[in-house]
């Protein structure tokens, strides 16, 4: 009896946990000119740790990411806002996170809503890029937007797949100042823009061409 009583309550705890995973909603993109902070934390014990870490006032929200479980903080107004609190998530907690942004005047829609883009070619030798910094930006099926990307740059984007989407590569740096300046133009120019941990994401062309 003690036996199927054990594993009753395995069987109901695995079916609880197969069921909050399936309840765990996708993540709300951010408001116009909002800088959201998406912290990845897989785990009951990330989600915990963090929560202990920041204080009240910060909202907190455990949703879905490009397939990863993250913790939303949103209400940034200021890049350096989000900066510092991605450095103290980082120095604190030791969770790595992102910075993602939504442009003031949205003439794209929200990026959970975007279409998935499938290379057009075949493109060879996919390489993983090293450690720091890669600020991607969203392109929603309008190559074009590649030279505007460009301009803002003031050099050549690469093309880059991460969470199993592809995205433009506008920088890979490890320096955090350029990457975080690199976002912030990006936004002021209009586009849809997320900084991510460079060695997550898989290089598939180094320069885009039209």
């Amino acid at each position: 009896m003690s036996t199927m009583s054990f594993a009753y309550a395995g069987l109901i705890g695995g079916m609880s946990s197969v069921f909050a995973q399936q309840t765990i909603p996708l993540c709300q993109p951010p408001n116009a000119g909002e800088y959201l902070l998406l912290v990845v934390s897989p785990t009951a014990d990330n989600q915990k740790q963090l929560r202990s870490a920041l204080p009240p006032e910060l909202k907190t929200i455990n949703c879905k990411y490009l397939n990863e479980t993250v913790t939303r903080i949103g209400g940034f107004n200021k890049i350096d806002d989000a900066n510092r609190w991605a450095r103290y998530v980082s120095n604190i907690v030791g969770l790595s996170a992102i910075i993602t942004t939504r442009p003031t005047t949205p003439d794209v829609q929200p990026q959970q809503q975007a279409p998935i883009l499938q290379p057009q070619q075949t493109v060879y030798n996919p390489q993983a890029l090293g450690e720091g910094y890669a600020v991607l930006v969203d392109y929603y099926n309008r190559p074009e937007l590649v030279n505007s990307v460009q301009q803002v740059v003031g050099g050549n984007v690469g093309f880059v797949s991460y969470g199993q989407r592809p995205y433009l590569l506008a920088v890979y740096t490890t320096n955090q100042t350029e990457a975080y300046n690199t976002l912030q133009k990006l936004n002021n120019g209009g586009f849809v823009a997320s900084i991510v941990d460079s060695r997550k994401v898989i290089l598939l062309r180094s320069t885009v061409r039209l």
